[in-house]
């Protein structure tokens, strides 16, 4: 007897094998868009029935990172938890002569390169097979695969067609207690009334075997979809040759959840127009099957950058210090703020901050004195403007010692030199010992009048 099934219900089932995937968290988010988006059911189900691959620790970060990512599912199953109800329909499919126990020797069961079964236990007598179980020898179960074209209507690919012959008579179980995934993927979906299957396009191989299986046990066929591959570059599948492939690594880098849930969410889908930051609301409103693309996905770590640092200015100071806080551990909150103020503007991603700021808890810089050097200043000249700073800064008061006032103050002095930098430069390496830094006023508003002049004396020892 089938299910009708009334309600929209779809579904992100990762292996525990490894840590979570952008291509997995990309499709857990769109199935949760089109779940939301339809006032539908979202489910999470973690395939752990290959208990030799399968790890708590891998659970553990699939869950929290979906979690951390604001993708929260409505109901949650273990396959493991289930393994009763893959055998019972494993011995509905022996017993009414849909699948046998193959006995020949099994280099690879499942995965590798795909062989087509030559059928030689498809027909054997109850006595033969009594016999070799009596014998202790080795089986796994095979689906008895009917020859016919398997065509369905893939949500994003259209039509598409199978010819079963070039398929054969594939394994469904190790034994009656150890499903393989296409037989336990069949069951499940079922189970949970799954209308809709989103998945990426590298399952898509795995259709027509679900679908034989979904014809044999008189189960409705929920409707399918197969999301574009996210690639590299260089146009090949996304693999870490190409960096960082786990959102735990996105995660530890810095970047913040918004801004991969913005842009997981264009790989591979475009809503058309000019906006290009939307929010998980924004998104549910606007998603639609209709506007995923065929193509791959191009992973263009750039464009997450840009993104990340969208995010990241929109946070409060207090907000961005308390996010920087893992990179940053020794620092008070006060510092803390004043470093996330000094590089909000420029922070691609959260771990840059730590390089940044590092002259800011520091007592002692160490540099080459010719990075002090703007163009071709000497020795001689370069003391001239450090002597010059420290004049100029000492008779700054504390209650004026202000970003404002200091830029004020000392910009007439620059722009009366030939070149500007011949003052701002030395003054900016003297205070951070970078080449690359926040501006030399924001820098000595940050680090106080008292180290500011400590910094300037420091430097006209380095000559």
């Amino acid at each position: 007897m089938t299910k009708e099934l009334k309600q929209i219900r779809v579904r992100i089932a990762p292996s525990p094998t490894g840590y979570l995937h952008i291509g997995t968290a990309r499709s857990a988010l769109f199935n949760y868009l089109f779940a939301k988006k339809n006032k539908g059911k979202f489910i999470l189900r973690i395939e752990d029935t290959d208990l030799e691959r399968s790890d708590k620790k891998f659970e553990k970060d699939i869950i929290d990172n979906l979690k951390w990512l604001g993708i929260e599912w409505d109901e949650f199953y273990r396959q493991s938890e289930r393994i009763e109800t893959y055998a019972k329909y494993l011995e509905k499919l022996l017993n009414e002569g849909e699948a046998y126990r193959c006995f020949c020797p099994q280099k690879q069961i499942d995965g590798g390169v795909p062989q087509i079964y030559s059928g030689k236990c498809r027909d054997l007598s109850d006595e033969e097979i009594k016999k070799n179980l009596a014998e202790g020898k080795k089986s796994i179960i095979r689906f008895k695969s009917p020859i016919k074209k398997v065509a369905f209507k893939d949500l994003i690919r259209g039509k598409v067609e199978f010819d079963s012959s070039l398929i054969g008579d594939f394994s469904i179980a190790k034994d009656i207690t150890t499903p393989l995934y296409n037989f336990a993927v069949v069951i499940d979906d079922f189970e949970m009334e799954i209308s809709h299957v989103i998945r990426g396009e590298d399952h898509l191989s795995n259709t027509p075997k679900q679908i034989l299986l979904e014809e044999a046990l008189n189960f409705p066929q929920p409707q399918f979809g197969h999301l574009p591959l996210i690639l590299g570059p260089d146009r090949s599948k996304l693999s870490k040759r190409h960096g960082a492939t786990s959102v735990t690594e996105y995660r530890k880098e810095g970047y913040l959840p918004e801004a991969i849930i913005n842009f997981m969410a264009f790989l591979g889908w475009n809503p058309g127009g000019e906006k290009e930051i939307y929010s998980m609301e924004e998104l549910i409103e606007d998603f639609s099957l209709d506007k995923v693309q065929k193509g791959g996905a191009i992973f263009n770590i750039q464009r997450l950058n840009y993104l990340n640092g969208v995010y990241i200015r929109q946070k409060s100071i207090e907000e961005l210090a308390e996010l920087c806080r893992l990179y940053l551990p020794k620092a008070d909150k006060e510092d803390l703020e004043k470093a996330v103020s000094l590089y909000q503007d420029r922070l691609k991603k959260l771990s840059e901050i730590a390089e940044l700021t590092d002259f800011l808890f520091k007592d002692v810089l160490e540099y080459d004195k010719e990075l002090l050097k703007w163009k071709d200043m000497t020795d001689g000249e370069m003391k001239k403007v450090l002597d010059n700073l420290n004049k100029i800064l000492c008779d700054i008061s504390e209650k004026e010692w202000k970003k404002e006032n200091l830029e004020k103050i000392l910009m007439p002095e620059a722009e009366r030199m030939e070149d500007r930098g011949t003052l701002l430069w030395p003054l900016r390496v003297a205070l951070t010992g970078k080449k690359a830094s926040a501006g030399p006023f924001e820098v000595a508003e940050a680090l106080g009048k008292k180290r500011t002049l400590k910094r300037i004396q420091n430097a006209k020892l380095e000559i």
